[in-house]
């Protein structure tokens, strides 16, 4: 008996890096399910099933000629099929500006403020699920020598530069050369960052969403104390520099990745591609308090962008296209894909699943990885779990190439095919 590929419904429109190729929704992966039965069943979910098949895409049955097969099995027809259609969406996105609060400052603040509406009416012309999250003193005045930053509508809740649906922020006095420092003990809020102490600011751990691809930007003239590996990788205790404590750094098993894959981004005072340890120097003549080797280190580690802050007002909007640019790039598919209940009268025999990426028109089986096993280095997928199935999980490999397929201008496709048993690592 023929059991025959199932409908699929393909995404082939472009997706680029920039917002006017940006799709609202990028993967479609179309889900059908095939009887292979000339009679109606009752909706159930079957676990049974050979789930040492290899038959994959374009496979056969084997044929059912033994006289003690199920009458309401023909063995002449083809398998019949259903389709249902579910979205692949992408990723939210999580923005934090960190913005130095120094006298010097006061240009870049008022930048920022001018800016940062349609910066995020930028990322959400491009159909993303976006939040901003600033850490910096928040109001129209500060203590004498500091300068807040007051974000106003639509952005911000109210003229008052408070919080509103998409907008966060967590008023802390950030010290010109220490940023990081303070992203760090303000996140954990560890000894002497808390809320209320010199260096701390209001808990914002929990705006954070541990789906949302991270970007980080700063905004100073001044250089990090903490080293890039002290930032991402530092070991809980004592913040080198004083008394106070610092948690692990941001790439810590710890913090349960939520911040793996991170952007890095910062308009800072470098000046030279090819010295890290050159300043850039204002129009009036004074040079930027210090070149920001770290701040070099993090945008080369995670490929992010950054701007000269000795350009002035002129190198602003080229830096907010630049940072929505890496941050829609940077945005990541969902490669869990729902499975849903078969249809009316159906039933899900899970050993009979394959899963269909195309790419550019060319259509390849992925084997399907046992639970408990090992996704390979040449991808596969997975169910969320063996016995009672709810999600079609893709492989890193495979999510990668599919991620890489959104974001050229082949398109992508997943199908999930019911009725074959599963092609198996």
């Amino acid at each position: 008996m023929l059991c025959r590929p199932v409908f699929s419904s393909h995404s082939n429109r472009p997706v680029g890096l920039l917002p006017t190729s940006l799709l609202p929704t990028l993967l479609l992966a179309a889900l059908a399910l095939a009887a292979c039965s000339n009679s109606r069943r009752s909706p159930a979910r079957d676990g049974g099933g050979d789930a040492d098949g290899d038959v994959g895409d374009g496979a056969t049955d084997a044929d059912h000629n033994d006289a003690s097969v199920d009458s309401a099995f023909d063995p002449d027809a083809a398998c019949a099929s259903v389709g249902v259609s579910a979205e692949v969406a992408r990723l939210p996105v999580d923005i934090i500006w960190v913005v130095d609060n120094s006298g010097s400052m006061e240009p870049a603040i008022r930048q920022v403020q001018d800016g940062l509406n349609a910066f995020a009416a930028r990322i959400l012309a491009s159909g993303l699920d976006y939040r901003v999250i600033i850490l910096s003193l928040r109001g129209p005045s500060a203590p004498a020598g500091r300068y807040p930053v007051c974000i106003p509508p639509p952005l911000a809740g109210d003229s008052s530069c408070g919080d509103g649906t998409r907008f966060f922020q967590s008023t802390m006095d950030i010290k010109s050369t220490q940023p990081l420092e303070q992203f760090l003990g303000t996140l954990a809020q560890t000894a002497g960052y808390a809320d209320g102490e010199s260096r701390g600011g209001p808990p914002w751990q929990a705006w954070l969403r541990p789906e949302a691809t991270k970007t980080i930007v700063v905004v100073t003239d001044d250089n990090s104390r903490l080293t890039a590996n002290e930032f991402e990788h530092f070991s809980a205790g004592v913040d080198p520099f004083n008394s106070t404590t610092l948690p692990d750094g941001i790439l810590a098993p710890s913090w349960g990745g939520i911040f793996d894959g991170y952007l890095f981004d910062a308009i800072y005072g470098w000046n030279s591609a090819s010295d890290a340890t050159e300043a850039c120097v204002f129009a009036d003549g004074t040079p930027a308090a210090a070149s920001g080797e770290t701040y070099t280190e993090l945008v080369r580690r995670t490929g992010g962008v950054r701007a000269k802050i000795c350009d002035g007002a002129s190198a602003w909007g080229p830096f907010f296209d630049a940072v929505a640019s890496s941050v829609e790039g940077a945005s990541r598919i969902d490669c869990e894909l729902a499975l849903p209940p078969p249809p009316d009268a159906m039933m899900l025999d899970a050993s009979k699943v394959n899963v269909v990426l195309g790419l550019d028109g060319v259509q390849t089986t992925l084997p399907r990885v046992p639970e408990g096993g090992v996704c390979p280095s040449t991808g596969g997928w997975h169910y969320d779990s063996d016995a009672t199935p709810t999600q079609v999980i893709l492989c890193p490999t495979s999510c990668d190439t599919a991620q890489e397929a959104v974001r050229s201008a082949g398109g992508a496709s997943v199908d999930v095919q019911f009725g074959c048993d599963s092609l198996l690592i």
